[in-house]
């Protein structure tokens, strides 16, 4: 099995504007805790694009890094091209009733067989994390109060246009 490194997937310019975004939401937080936030946001938003009818959501850590993606509204388009595939964000307000660790497991295991590394300690539950973030956001699956991480392909230029 091929193993990916999400990194590749932004410039070192990129990659640190991205970082910066997830420290200054997060006063004190450590540079290598958010360089690997924003590592696996960038291995879950590829997984999300590469597996469109997976039902996978990120943990609110890592959902951290994905927030800080999308506020480099370019970036965030660019990448999205480059995967193929728009990945939309539908936050909830934190709930830990609904915090499901069989999403969390099959997130891990799409991820895995996409060929991602996975962090652990930025995957634990919500009374199990070790590390705090500024948002506190977590998704779920389709239910009352939130629908499902939605992926919109992005149609092909049709040829002379």
């Amino acid at each position: 099995m091929t193993v990916h490194d999400p990194r590749r997937l932004l410039t070192d310019q990129q990659f640190a504007g991205v970082r910066m975004t997830v420290l200054d939401a997060n006063p004190g937080m450590a540079e290598d805790i958010a360089d690997r936030i924003v590592h696996q946001a960038l291995a879950f938003v590829a997984t999300a694009a590469a597996h469109p009818d997976a039902s996978i959501a990120p943990s609110p850590v890592v959902d951290e890094g994905w927030h800080a993606l999308i506020l480099h509204t370019r970036l965030y388009a660019e990448l999205c091209d480059r995967l193929g595939r728009f990945v939309h964000r539908m936050p909830e307000r934190p709930d830990g009733s609904e915090y499901d660790p069989d999403l969390t497991t099959r997130t891990l295991v799409v991820m895995a067989s996409a060929g991602y590394p996975i962090d652990m300690e930025l995957w634990r539950g919500p009374d199990r994390s070790s590390i705090t973030v500024g948002a506190l956001t977590w998704h779920t699956p389709a239910g009352p109060n939130c629908k499902p991480i939605v992926l919109i392909p992005k149609p092909k230029p049709k040829a002379g246009k």
